[in-house]
């Protein structure tokens, strides 16, 4: 296919998935107020008749907003972001229909199957973050003195919960991606579980890290999932590496490994030395022949 019907079909994809995403966009537009109701729910608010100068200490929180155009940044963000994951069937089949065709069968067999458990994993994801939120949001208010009051702005919560969903759904896909290294070859579930105790420690560090409530108990949330996935996916790929091993006996050399040569040499048949002797027909060959030499004259 030329260059410019590539391009073409870039433009189309891109399209469609954009008007999924503007379609989605405008039905989550009508549910709003039942968004924002869930993504604040994991913070204690304050009761509508405590007074404002009420010092409500660590037991909850004000949501304000800081600027006249931040209720309609927040109501906007919040409806595309909701868009962008209810069109994610739509967008994600666009790009699948971009990239397959340059793909073999077994490669798009491998593809399907990622996509089948990409969409449940990062979902298992965003819930163990919803569920450690509330905890993590109350551990850091904890602290809050009594002479005081948390006044949080909605617009940070916004982000916090954005960051809190996204961080824990794309880290829940670590250890899909690994088989998916195995499944093509790139990696060995020998070599993966050798890993451990580096993956172990990076996990720990990556979820301190990488979530945003930067608690002990966010972080232990996101690391111990993870940790019990990779060793999934250990065990996923020594059962892989085995079965290669069963229809491939070669399967388990190193690229670097030298083949065992058959060296006992075979028996080769002499040829006859003479033309006649290799058609047979001796008669006919002397009568051409003077003194033992060929008569060409």
């Amino acid at each position: 296919m030329p260059l410019a019907d590539h391009l073409r079909e870039l433009r189309n994809r891109l399209a469609k998935a954009m008007l999924a995403i503007v379609v989605a966009s405008v039905v989550a537009a009508f549910f709003s107020q039942q968004l924002m109701t869930l993504l604040s729910s994991p913070v204690p608010k304050c009761l509508p008749d405590t007074s404002l100068s009420a010092n409500t200490g660590g037991r909850c929180v004000v949501l304000a907003y800081q600027t006249m155009l931040s209720p309609f940044t927040s109501t906007v963000k919040v409806i595309m972001l909701a868009g962008l994951v209810a069109s994610s069937p739509v967008w994600l089949y666009q790009l699948w229909a971009f990239v397959a065709p340059g793909l073999h069968r077994s490669e798009k067999k491998y593809t399907y199957w990622f996509a089948a458990i990409a969409v449940p994993l990062f979902a298992a994801g965003a819930f163990t973050a919803f569920l450690i939120m509330p905890v993590s949001v109350r551990v850091l208010i904890s602290i809050t003195p009594d002479v005081a009051s948390n006044f949080l702005s909605l617009d940070d919560l916004l982000d916090f919960t954005t960051r809190m969903v996204l961080v824990f759904g794309l880290a829940f896909e670590l250890p899909l991606l690994l088989i998916m290294l195995n499944l093509t070859g790139v990696v060995t579930g020998k070599r993966m579980a050798g890993w451990w105790r580096a993956m172990v420690m990076g996990t720990f560090v990556f979820g301190a890290v990488a979530t945003p409530s930067t608690d002990p108990l966010g972080m232990i949330a996101l690391a111990g999932p993870i940790i019990v996935l990779y060793f999934i996916a250990v065990g996923v790929s020594l059962l892989n590496d085995r079965r290669k091993a069963r229809r491939n006996p070669d399967a388990g050399l190193s690229d670097d490994e030298a083949s065992v040569l058959d060296l006992t040499p075979e028996p080769v048949p002499t040829p006859r030395a003479l033309p006649e002797q290799a058609t047979g027909d001796t008669d006919g060959a002397r009568a051409h022949r003077t003194g033992g030499y060929d008569d060409i004259t």
